[in-house]
Formats: C-alpha cells, sequence, structure tokens
C-alpha cells in the first residue's frame, strides 16, 4: 500500500491579529509625535567674558524676588514704580553687557510673579540673567 505525503508545509498566520497590531502601532506612534513645544519667555543667556573684560564691566543691577514682591538692589519696589525705577537706573549704562539685570529669587516665588517681574525687565530695557545656586568645597587644613 502506497501512502500518499502531504507536502503543505507552509502554514499561513492568522489575519485576525494584523489589524490590531497596525491600530497599536498607529497610537504608539500618534503620541509619540503629539508634543507641545515647551511655552515661556524666551531668553538670550550672556556668554562668559574673560578676565579683562570682567575688570571693565560695571556692577550688575540686582532684583531680589520673594513671595509678595521685588526688590532692586536691595531696595523694595511697588509693581507700579518697578519699571520707571529701573530705566533710570540702566539709562546711565551705554553697552548693552552693562544693561545685564541679575534675577535672584527664593524658592517659594510663584512662577507668574516671576514671569511678570522678568517682563518688566524686558520693559525697561535690561537683559535677564539668572543667579543660580554656586557649590563651593571648602578644605580643612
Amino acid at each position: 500500500m502506497r501512502l500518499t505525503r502531504n507536502t503543505n508545509l507552509l502554514v499561513e498566520p492568522p489575519s485576525v491579529a494584523t489589524g490590531d497590531i497596525a491600530f497599536n502601532l498607529i497610537v504608539f506612534f500618534l503620541v509619540c509625535a503629539s508634543t507641545q513645544p515647551d511655552s515661556g519667555r524666551k531668553q538670550n543667556i550672556p556668554k562668559s567674558e574673560s578676565k579683562e573684560e570682567q575688570k571693565q564691566q560695571s556692577e550688575n543691577i540686582e532684583v531680589t524676588l520673594d513671595r509678595t514682591g521685588a526688590a532692586i538692589n536691595g531696595v523694595r519696589a511697588a509693581p507700579v514704580d518697578f519699571v520707571p525705577k529701573l530705566r533710570r537706573l540702566l539709562s546711565t549704562k551705554t553697552r548693552p553687557e552693562d544693561k545685564i539685570v541679575v534675577v535672584k529669587s527664593s524658592k517659594d516665588t510663584p512662577y507668574h510673579h516671576w514671569i511678570a517681574v522678568t517682563g518688566m525687565i524686558d520693559e525697561a530695557g535690561g537683559i535677564v540673567t539668572l543667579q543660580l545656586e554656586e557649590e563651593r568645597t571648602v578644605m580643612a587644613p
């Protein structure tokens, strides 16, 4: 008796799963591609200067922010007087490097307050720069 061989070794995969895989891939790429750009205030960070240029630089204006208000060079300023007072201080400075305003803020300063004050600094003609915490290593003898 002769046996017949079945040579159909190719098995077709089930086509039900391909629609699910395609849908999952589409959702994955849409989620990854739908990021919105960060919004905020555009700032030009000043570059570091060499030692010779730092000697010629005048003292920068310092604005200190806290939860309730702002101070210019240590003197509290009302929001109405902030821009005129800052304009008077910046009017004596001619070079753009001298118009840098250092902004120091406490940890509990609200973001909307920081944005409002930096907007007033821009309006007065100042260039905003941030004072970050500096870490120093002290070597004991």
